[in-house]
Protein backbone atom coordinates (compact mmCIF):
# COMPACT_ATOMS: atom_id res chain seq x y z
CA UNK A 1 0.00 0.00 0.00
CA UNK A 2 2.97 2.82 0.96
CA UNK A 3 4.67 1.82 -2.39
CA UNK A 4 1.48 2.13 -4.05
CA UNK A 5 0.83 5.41 -2.36
CA UNK A 6 4.58 6.39 -3.09
CA UNK A 7 4.33 5.16 -7.31
CA UNK A 8 1.35 7.51 -8.67
CA UNK A 9 -1.50 8.16 -6.66
CA UNK A 10 0.31 10.16 -3.62
CA UNK A 11 1.47 12.98 -6.66
CA UNK A 12 -1.72 13.01 -8.62
CA UNK A 13 -3.32 14.02 -4.93
CA UNK A 14 -1.19 16.04 -3.95
CA UNK A 15 -1.50 18.13 -7.47
CA UNK A 16 -5.12 17.73 -7.43
CA UNK A 17 -5.26 19.34 -3.76
CA UNK A 18 -2.63 22.04 -5.64
CA UNK A 19 -5.27 22.99 -7.80
CA UNK A 20 -7.78 22.97 -5.64
CA UNK A 21 -5.89 25.40 -3.41
CA UNK A 22 -5.26 27.43 -6.06
CA UNK A 23 -8.87 27.69 -7.62
CA UNK A 24 -10.55 28.21 -4.28
CA UNK A 25 -7.57 31.15 -4.43
CA UNK A 26 -8.85 32.46 -7.07
CA UNK A 27 -12.73 32.39 -6.07
CA UNK A 28 -11.89 33.62 -2.92
CA UNK A 29 -9.63 35.82 -2.40
CA UNK A 30 -10.41 38.55 -4.35
CA UNK A 31 -13.57 39.07 -2.38
CA UNK A 32 -14.02 42.50 -0.66
CA UNK A 33 -10.58 43.52 -0.70
CA UNK A 34 -8.44 45.63 -3.02
CA UNK A 35 -7.22 44.40 -6.64
CA UNK A 36 -3.35 45.29 -6.07
CA UNK A 37 -3.92 43.04 -2.64
CA UNK A 38 -5.82 39.73 -4.78
CA UNK A 39 -2.94 40.20 -7.34
CA UNK A 40 -0.42 39.65 -4.47
CA UNK A 41 -1.70 37.29 -2.99
CA UNK A 42 -2.74 35.25 -5.46
CA UNK A 43 0.95 35.34 -7.29
CA UNK A 44 1.88 33.73 -3.81
CA UNK A 45 -0.88 30.93 -4.24
CA UNK A 46 0.41 30.32 -7.53
CA UNK A 47 4.28 29.54 -7.01
CA UNK A 48 3.21 28.28 -3.17
CA UNK A 49 0.19 27.48 -2.82
CA UNK A 50 0.65 25.06 0.49
CA UNK A 51 2.64 27.66 1.88
CA UNK A 52 0.51 30.41 0.91
CA UNK A 53 -2.47 28.48 2.58
CA UNK A 54 -0.82 28.19 5.67
CA UNK A 55 0.03 31.83 5.70
CA UNK A 56 -3.43 33.21 4.49
CA UNK A 57 -5.36 30.96 7.12
CA UNK A 58 -2.81 33.03 9.84
CA UNK A 59 -2.83 36.48 8.74
CA UNK A 60 -5.22 36.76 5.07
CA UNK A 61 -8.37 37.88 6.46
CA UNK A 62 -8.24 41.47 8.31
CA UNK A 63 -10.86 40.91 10.75
CA UNK A 64 -10.94 39.86 13.92
CA UNK A 65 -12.84 37.12 15.90
CA UNK A 66 -16.43 36.32 15.83
CA UNK A 67 -16.12 37.49 19.89
CA UNK A 68 -14.20 40.72 19.29
CA UNK A 69 -16.63 41.87 16.50
CA UNK A 70 -19.60 41.45 18.90
CA UNK A 71 -17.36 43.99 21.52
CA UNK A 72 -16.74 46.33 18.52
CA UNK A 73 -20.25 46.86 17.48
CA UNK A 74 -20.88 48.03 21.04
CA UNK A 75 -17.68 50.67 21.01
CA UNK A 76 -19.76 53.21 19.45
CA UNK A 77 -22.45 53.04 22.41
CA UNK A 78 -20.19 52.70 24.72
CA UNK A 79 -18.45 56.34 23.53
CA UNK A 80 -21.27 58.08 22.97
CA UNK A 81 -22.02 56.90 26.56
CA UNK A 82 -18.80 58.75 27.58
CA UNK A 83 -19.17 61.75 25.31
CA UNK A 84 -22.73 62.01 26.51
CA UNK A 85 -21.03 63.40 29.93
CA UNK A 86 -20.18 66.59 27.72
CA UNK A 87 -22.07 68.29 25.67
CA UNK A 88 -18.95 68.35 22.83
CA UNK A 89 -22.37 69.90 19.92
CA UNK A 90 -21.87 73.06 22.23
CA UNK A 91 -18.28 73.23 21.72
CA UNK A 92 -18.23 72.54 18.07
CA UNK A 93 -14.98 74.33 16.05
CA UNK A 94 -17.27 74.42 12.68
CA UNK A 95 -17.63 77.70 13.30
CA UNK A 96 -14.05 79.05 13.35
CA UNK A 97 -13.08 76.65 10.42
CA UNK A 98 -12.11 78.70 7.04
CA UNK A 99 -14.64 77.30 4.77
CA UNK A 100 -12.46 74.87 2.43
CA UNK A 101 -11.43 72.77 5.89
CA UNK A 102 -15.27 72.29 6.68
CA UNK A 103 -15.26 69.86 4.36
CA UNK A 104 -12.10 68.03 5.54
CA UNK A 105 -14.11 68.18 9.12
CA UNK A 106 -17.12 66.59 7.87
CA UNK A 107 -15.12 63.74 6.34
CA UNK A 108 -13.04 63.22 9.70
CA UNK A 109 -16.45 63.21 11.69
CA UNK A 110 -18.21 61.00 9.55
CA UNK A 111 -15.40 58.45 9.37
CA UNK A 112 -14.63 59.02 13.12
CA UNK A 113 -17.22 60.02 14.94
CA UNK A 114 -15.65 63.06 16.20
CA UNK A 115 -15.98 66.42 15.56
CA UNK A 116 -14.02 69.24 15.70
CA UNK A 117 -13.31 71.74 18.83
CA UNK A 118 -12.23 74.77 19.39
CA UNK A 119 -9.80 76.35 21.67
CA UNK A 120 -7.42 73.28 22.18
CA UNK A 121 -3.61 74.25 23.16
CA UNK A 122 -0.99 72.28 21.06
CA UNK A 123 2.62 71.83 21.77
CA UNK A 124 4.36 69.58 19.22
CA UNK A 125 7.53 68.35 20.78
CA UNK A 126 10.08 65.97 18.69
CA UNK A 127 12.91 65.64 21.67
CA UNK A 128 12.62 61.96 22.59
CA UNK A 129 14.04 62.22 26.35
CA UNK A 130 12.42 65.41 27.15
CA UNK A 131 8.97 63.85 25.81
CA UNK A 132 9.33 60.81 27.96
CA UNK A 133 9.98 63.37 31.01
CA UNK A 134 7.35 65.32 30.06
CA UNK A 135 4.54 62.47 30.40
CA UNK A 136 6.18 61.13 33.82
CA UNK A 137 5.65 64.79 35.21
CA UNK A 138 2.36 64.81 33.68
CA UNK A 139 1.37 61.82 35.29
CA UNK A 140 3.12 63.20 38.58
CA UNK A 141 0.29 66.43 38.42
CA UNK A 142 -2.29 63.81 38.55
CA UNK A 143 -5.30 63.77 40.73
CA UNK A 144 -7.71 61.68 40.05
CA UNK A 145 -6.61 59.40 36.70
CA UNK A 146 -3.95 58.48 34.60
CA UNK A 147 -4.53 56.71 31.51
CA UNK A 148 -1.63 55.41 29.31
CA UNK A 149 -2.06 53.27 26.23
CA UNK A 150 1.17 52.66 23.98
CA UNK A 151 2.20 50.17 21.47
CA UNK A 152 5.29 48.89 22.84
CA UNK A 153 6.16 49.81 26.39
CA UNK A 154 9.90 48.35 27.86
CA UNK A 155 11.16 47.79 31.74
CA UNK A 156 14.71 50.43 30.81
CA UNK A 157 15.54 54.14 31.04
CA UNK A 158 12.54 55.71 29.11
CA UNK A 159 9.60 52.98 30.06
CA UNK A 160 10.81 52.82 34.06
CA UNK A 161 10.23 56.68 34.10
CA UNK A 162 6.67 56.57 33.05
CA UNK A 163 6.33 53.27 35.17
CA UNK A 164 7.49 54.58 38.12
CA UNK A 165 5.01 57.51 37.80
CA UNK A 166 2.06 55.42 37.37
CA UNK A 167 3.24 54.22 40.69
CA UNK A 168 3.65 56.81 42.37
CA UNK A 169 0.11 58.06 41.24
CA UNK A 170 -1.29 55.03 42.61
CA UNK A 171 -0.08 55.43 46.22
CA UNK A 172 -1.72 58.79 46.32
CA UNK A 173 -4.65 57.47 45.08
CA UNK A 174 -5.03 58.50 41.70
CA UNK A 175 -6.93 55.65 39.20
CA UNK A 176 -4.18 54.36 37.01
CA UNK A 177 -5.08 52.17 34.08
CA UNK A 178 -2.24 51.04 31.43
CA UNK A 179 -3.02 49.40 28.15
CA UNK A 180 0.11 47.83 26.40
CA UNK A 181 -0.61 45.58 22.71
CA UNK A 182 0.50 42.23 23.78
CA UNK A 183 2.83 41.82 20.64
CA UNK A 184 4.57 45.21 20.42
CA UNK A 185 5.59 44.83 24.08
CA UNK A 186 5.96 40.85 24.33
CA UNK A 187 9.97 41.38 25.20
CA UNK A 188 9.43 43.03 28.92
CA UNK A 189 4.91 42.79 29.43
CA UNK A 190 5.92 39.71 31.72
CA UNK A 191 8.07 41.94 33.54
CA UNK A 192 5.79 44.90 34.07
CA UNK A 193 2.81 42.79 34.90
CA UNK A 194 5.08 40.70 37.93
CA UNK A 195 6.34 44.64 38.61
CA UNK A 196 2.70 46.15 38.98
CA UNK A 197 0.86 43.42 40.34
CA UNK A 198 0.75 44.75 43.95
CA UNK A 199 1.09 48.58 43.06
CA UNK A 200 -2.43 48.99 42.20
CA UNK A 201 -1.93 50.22 38.87
CA UNK A 202 -4.13 48.38 36.32
CA UNK A 203 -2.79 46.99 33.63
CA UNK A 204 -4.39 44.74 30.35
CA UNK A 205 -2.62 43.62 27.49
CA UNK A 206 -3.65 44.24 24.22
CA UNK A 207 -5.33 41.25 22.15
CA UNK A 208 -3.00 38.88 24.16
CA UNK A 209 -2.13 35.80 21.49
CA UNK A 210 -4.68 33.25 21.80
CA UNK A 211 -5.12 29.76 19.45
CA UNK A 212 -7.85 28.44 20.97
CA UNK A 213 -10.69 29.74 23.20
CA UNK A 214 -11.20 33.43 22.17
CA UNK A 215 -8.56 32.87 19.53
CA UNK A 216 -7.10 36.33 18.38
CA UNK A 217 -5.20 37.43 15.59
CA UNK A 218 -0.80 38.43 15.33
CA UNK A 219 -1.38 40.61 12.59
CA UNK A 220 -4.26 42.75 13.90
CA UNK A 221 -2.68 44.98 16.15
CA UNK A 222 -3.14 48.11 18.42
CA UNK A 223 -0.69 50.99 17.39
CA UNK A 224 -2.32 53.86 18.99
CA UNK A 225 0.16 56.05 21.71
CA UNK A 226 -2.16 57.97 23.60
CA UNK A 227 -1.95 59.69 27.29
CA UNK A 228 -4.89 61.29 29.26
CA UNK A 229 -4.40 62.70 32.39
CA UNK A 230 -7.25 63.64 34.30
CA UNK A 231 -9.08 64.35 31.53
CA UNK A 232 -7.18 67.76 31.33
CA UNK A 233 -3.91 67.00 29.65
CA UNK A 234 -3.14 64.57 26.45
CA UNK A 235 -0.32 63.26 24.61
CA UNK A 236 -0.52 61.32 21.20
CA UNK A 237 1.81 61.11 18.25
CA UNK A 238 4.52 58.63 17.35
CA UNK A 239 6.21 57.71 20.36
CA UNK A 240 7.23 54.19 21.85
CA UNK A 241 8.08 54.35 25.36
CA UNK A 242 11.20 52.50 25.40
CA UNK A 243 14.61 54.11 25.30
CA UNK A 244 15.86 56.25 22.63
CA UNK A 245 18.65 53.74 20.95
CA UNK A 246 15.65 50.75 20.35
CA UNK A 247 17.90 48.84 18.04
CA UNK A 248 21.47 48.55 18.58
CA UNK A 249 23.13 52.18 17.07
CA UNK A 250 19.63 52.72 15.95
CA UNK A 251 18.59 56.14 17.57
CA UNK A 252 14.68 57.04 16.91
CA UNK A 253 13.50 60.24 16.06
CA UNK A 254 9.83 60.74 17.00
CA UNK A 255 7.05 63.50 17.07
CA UNK A 256 4.22 63.83 19.78
CA UNK A 257 1.86 66.75 20.28
CA UNK A 258 0.86 67.74 23.82
CA UNK A 259 -2.52 69.08 24.08
CA UNK A 260 -4.88 70.63 26.29
CA UNK A 261 -8.44 72.01 25.78
CA UNK A 262 -11.62 69.86 24.84
CA UNK A 263 -9.92 67.27 22.16
CA UNK A 264 -8.39 65.62 25.53
CA UNK A 265 -11.97 64.06 25.86
CA UNK A 266 -11.39 62.48 22.25
CA UNK A 267 -8.47 60.94 23.22
CA UNK A 268 -10.13 59.60 26.23
CA UNK A 269 -13.14 58.40 24.81
CA UNK A 270 -10.90 56.48 22.49
CA UNK A 271 -8.90 54.74 25.79
CA UNK A 272 -12.51 54.52 27.14
CA UNK A 273 -13.58 52.15 24.31
CA UNK A 274 -10.09 50.23 24.06
CA UNK A 275 -10.53 49.29 27.85
CA UNK A 276 -13.76 48.13 26.98
CA UNK A 277 -12.30 46.23 24.15
CA UNK A 278 -10.07 43.85 26.62
CA UNK A 279 -11.85 44.09 29.86
CA UNK A 280 -15.83 44.18 29.09
CA UNK A 281 -15.56 47.27 31.05
CA UNK A 282 -17.44 50.42 30.46
CA UNK A 283 -15.88 52.87 32.48
CA UNK A 284 -16.82 55.61 31.32
CA UNK A 285 -18.32 58.39 34.05
CA UNK A 286 -18.52 62.52 34.36
CA UNK A 287 -14.88 62.29 36.10
CA UNK A 288 -13.67 61.20 33.41
CA UNK A 289 -14.71 63.92 31.16
CA UNK A 290 -14.42 66.66 32.97
CA UNK A 291 -15.65 70.39 31.71
CA UNK A 292 -12.75 72.10 30.08
CA UNK A 293 -11.61 75.26 31.45
CA UNK A 294 -11.44 78.21 29.27
CA UNK A 295 -8.12 78.80 27.25
CA UNK A 296 -5.05 80.28 29.11
CA UNK A 297 -2.71 81.02 25.66
CA UNK A 298 -3.06 82.91 23.02
CA UNK A 299 -2.25 80.55 20.88
CA UNK A 300 -5.56 78.39 20.26
CA UNK A 301 -6.23 75.74 17.63
CA UNK A 302 -9.76 73.77 16.32
CA UNK A 303 -8.79 70.42 16.35
CA UNK A 304 -10.64 66.82 16.24
CA UNK A 305 -9.36 63.36 16.38
CA UNK A 306 -9.42 60.57 13.81
CA UNK A 307 -9.67 56.61 15.08
CA UNK A 308 -8.77 54.20 12.53
CA UNK A 309 -8.27 50.64 12.13
CA UNK A 310 -10.71 46.96 12.45
CA UNK A 311 -12.11 48.13 15.59
CA UNK A 312 -13.24 51.12 13.49
CA UNK A 313 -14.64 49.82 10.55
CA UNK A 314 -15.73 52.93 8.40
CA UNK A 315 -12.65 54.69 9.74
CA UNK A 316 -9.55 54.88 7.00
CA UNK A 317 -6.96 57.07 7.72
CA UNK A 318 -5.43 56.50 3.92
CA UNK A 319 -9.36 58.37 2.96
CA UNK A 320 -8.03 61.10 4.98
CA UNK A 321 -4.56 61.58 4.01
CA UNK A 322 -5.62 61.03 0.02
CA UNK A 323 -8.45 63.87 0.68
CA UNK A 324 -6.25 66.10 2.42
CA UNK A 325 -3.40 65.68 -0.64
CA UNK A 326 -5.96 66.80 -3.41
CA UNK A 327 -7.19 69.43 -1.24
CA UNK A 328 -3.87 71.19 -1.18
CA UNK A 329 -2.78 74.75 -3.05
CA UNK A 330 0.62 75.55 -2.18
CA UNK A 331 2.14 72.47 0.05
CA UNK A 332 1.87 69.38 0.91
CA UNK A 333 4.88 67.64 3.31
CA UNK A 334 4.55 63.92 4.85
CA UNK A 335 7.28 62.49 6.78
CA UNK A 336 6.78 58.65 7.81
CA UNK A 337 9.42 55.67 7.87
CA UNK A 338 7.71 52.74 5.95
CA UNK A 339 6.32 54.59 2.49
CA UNK A 340 3.93 51.97 0.80
CA UNK A 341 1.24 53.38 0.19
CA UNK A 342 -1.88 52.70 -1.77
CA UNK A 343 -2.82 53.44 -5.33
CA UNK A 344 -4.78 56.17 -4.46
CA UNK A 345 -2.65 58.09 -2.38
CA UNK A 346 -0.07 57.52 -5.03
CA UNK A 347 -2.12 59.03 -7.41
CA UNK A 348 -3.11 61.86 -4.96
CA UNK A 349 0.46 62.56 -4.87
CA UNK A 350 0.98 62.82 -8.39
CA UNK A 351 -2.02 64.83 -9.12
CA UNK A 352 -0.83 67.32 -6.77
CA UNK A 353 2.47 67.82 -8.28
CA UNK A 354 0.59 68.25 -11.51
CA UNK A 355 -1.54 70.85 -10.23
CA UNK A 356 1.46 72.50 -9.39
CA UNK A 357 1.86 71.87 -5.36
CA UNK A 358 4.93 71.23 -4.14
CA UNK A 359 4.92 67.70 -2.65
CA UNK A 360 8.12 66.86 -0.39
CA UNK A 361 8.11 62.83 1.08
CA UNK A 362 10.53 62.75 4.13
CA UNK A 363 11.48 59.02 4.91
CA UNK A 364 13.93 57.18 7.16
CA UNK A 365 17.32 56.51 5.15
CA UNK A 366 17.66 52.99 6.17
CA UNK A 367 14.53 51.23 7.94
CA UNK A 368 14.83 48.67 10.08
CA UNK A 369 13.71 45.76 7.68
CA UNK A 370 15.66 44.92 4.25
CA UNK A 371 12.01 43.85 2.77
CA UNK A 372 10.84 46.91 3.54
CA UNK A 373 13.23 49.00 2.81
CA UNK A 374 13.12 47.18 -0.85
CA UNK A 375 9.28 48.06 -0.89
CA UNK A 376 9.44 51.34 -0.29
CA UNK A 377 12.77 51.93 -3.12
CA UNK A 378 10.41 50.51 -5.45
CA UNK A 379 8.05 53.59 -5.56
CA UNK A 380 11.17 56.14 -6.09
CA UNK A 381 11.25 56.12 -9.56
CA UNK A 382 7.24 57.18 -10.28
CA UNK A 383 7.51 59.57 -7.38
CA UNK A 384 10.73 61.26 -8.69
CA UNK A 385 9.46 60.88 -12.43
CA UNK A 386 6.49 62.74 -11.58
CA UNK A 387 8.26 65.67 -9.45
CA UNK A 388 7.64 64.44 -5.94
CA UNK A 389 10.25 65.90 -3.53
CA UNK A 390 12.17 62.44 -1.87
CA UNK A 391 14.28 63.06 1.14
CA UNK A 392 16.08 60.75 2.62
CA UNK A 393 16.81 61.57 6.18
CA UNK A 394 20.05 60.43 7.74
CA UNK A 395 21.01 61.64 11.11
CA UNK A 396 18.52 58.65 13.10
CA UNK A 397 15.80 56.33 12.39
CA UNK A 398 12.67 58.83 11.30
CA UNK A 399 9.96 57.28 13.28
CA UNK A 400 8.36 60.55 13.25
CA UNK A 401 4.51 60.43 11.40
CA UNK A 402 3.02 63.21 9.98
CA UNK A 403 1.50 65.33 7.40
CA UNK A 404 1.28 69.11 6.89
CA UNK A 405 -0.96 70.81 4.13
CA UNK A 406 -0.20 74.25 2.83
CA UNK A 407 -0.17 76.60 6.01
CA UNK A 408 -2.83 75.51 8.13
CA UNK A 409 -3.31 72.40 8.11
CA UNK A 410 -1.13 70.24 10.66
CA UNK A 411 -1.52 66.11 11.32
CA UNK A 412 -0.01 64.30 14.08
CA UNK A 413 -0.10 60.50 14.89
CA UNK A 414 0.64 56.62 15.00
CA UNK A 415 -0.32 55.87 11.71
CA UNK A 416 2.71 55.23 8.85
CA UNK A 417 1.77 55.16 5.27
CA UNK A 418 1.39 51.50 4.49
CA UNK A 419 -1.28 49.14 4.50
CA UNK A 420 -0.68 47.55 7.88
CA UNK A 421 -2.01 51.15 9.17
CA UNK A 422 -4.45 51.96 6.35
CA UNK A 423 -5.97 48.38 7.16
CA UNK A 424 -4.40 46.18 10.10
CA UNK A 425 -3.35 48.44 12.69
CA UNK A 426 -5.52 50.47 14.79
CA UNK A 427 -4.19 53.71 15.03
CA UNK A 428 -5.09 57.25 15.90
CA UNK A 429 -4.78 60.78 14.62
CA UNK A 430 -4.38 64.25 15.31
CA UNK A 431 -6.00 66.83 12.71
CA UNK A 432 -4.96 70.43 13.76
CA UNK A 433 -6.55 73.26 11.97
CA UNK A 434 -3.72 75.84 12.91
CA UNK A 435 -1.44 78.12 10.99
CA UNK A 436 0.72 78.07 14.57
CA UNK A 437 0.44 74.44 14.51
CA UNK A 438 1.96 74.09 11.17
CA UNK A 439 4.23 76.65 11.68
CA UNK A 440 6.09 74.70 13.97
CA UNK A 441 5.40 71.28 12.47
CA UNK A 442 7.68 73.73 9.67
CA UNK A 443 10.58 74.56 11.88
CA UNK A 444 11.09 70.26 12.73
CA UNK A 445 10.15 69.61 8.57
CA UNK A 446 12.98 72.41 8.39
CA UNK A 447 15.67 70.41 10.60
CA UNK A 448 14.58 67.10 8.44
CA UNK A 449 16.21 69.06 5.53
CA UNK A 450 19.08 69.74 7.22
CA UNK A 451 20.26 66.11 8.19
CA UNK A 452 18.41 64.67 4.65
CA UNK A 453 19.98 63.99 1.19
CA UNK A 454 17.48 64.60 -1.36
CA UNK A 455 17.22 61.26 -3.87
CA UNK A 456 17.79 62.66 -7.76
CA UNK A 457 16.09 60.71 -10.68
CA UNK A 458 19.60 60.55 -12.89
CA UNK A 459 21.46 58.86 -9.71
CA UNK A 460 18.73 56.74 -8.44
CA UNK A 461 18.99 55.29 -11.83
CA UNK A 462 22.82 54.23 -11.71
CA UNK A 463 21.88 52.18 -8.63
CA UNK A 464 22.48 48.18 -9.49
CA UNK A 465 20.41 45.64 -10.93
CA UNK A 466 20.01 43.20 -8.05
CA UNK A 467 18.76 46.15 -6.34
CA UNK A 468 16.30 46.89 -8.71
CA UNK A 469 15.36 43.01 -9.24
CA UNK A 470 15.04 42.81 -5.32
CA UNK A 471 12.57 45.91 -5.23
CA UNK A 472 11.02 44.70 -8.10
CA UNK A 473 10.11 41.21 -6.54
CA UNK A 474 8.95 42.72 -3.29
CA UNK A 475 7.06 45.32 -5.20
CA UNK A 476 4.65 42.83 -6.04
CA UNK A 477 4.34 41.59 -2.46
CA UNK A 478 4.40 45.07 -1.04
CA UNK A 479 0.12 44.94 -0.26
CA UNK A 480 0.87 42.18 1.94
CA UNK A 481 3.49 43.76 3.92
Amino acid sequence: MVQYLDGTVLPMVLAFLSWAILIGAVIYIPFRRSPVAAQAWLLLFFFLPWGALVVYLAVGNARHPKWRRDRIEKVPDIIRHAIAHMTLEGMGGMRTLRPHHRMTAHLVHRIGRFPSLADNRIVLDADYNRVVDRIAADIDSARHHAHVMVYILQNDQAGNKVLSALERAARRGVKCRLLIDAVGSSRDRKAIAKRLRTTGVELRLILPLRFWNQATRMDLRNHRKIVVVDGKVGWVGSQNMHRIEYEPKTFYRELMARVEGPVVLELQAIFIGDWYLETAEDIGSPELMPAPEPPSADRTATAQVLPSGPDYPEAGVDILFTDLIYSARQRVVLATPYFIPNEPLLLAMRTAVSKGVRVTLFVTSTTNSLLIDRAQQSYYDELLEAGVEVMLYRERFLHAKHLSIDDDIAIVGSANMDRRSFELNSEVTLIAYSEDTVRDLRAIEDDYRAKSHRLNLEDWNKRGFMIQLGENVTRLISPLL
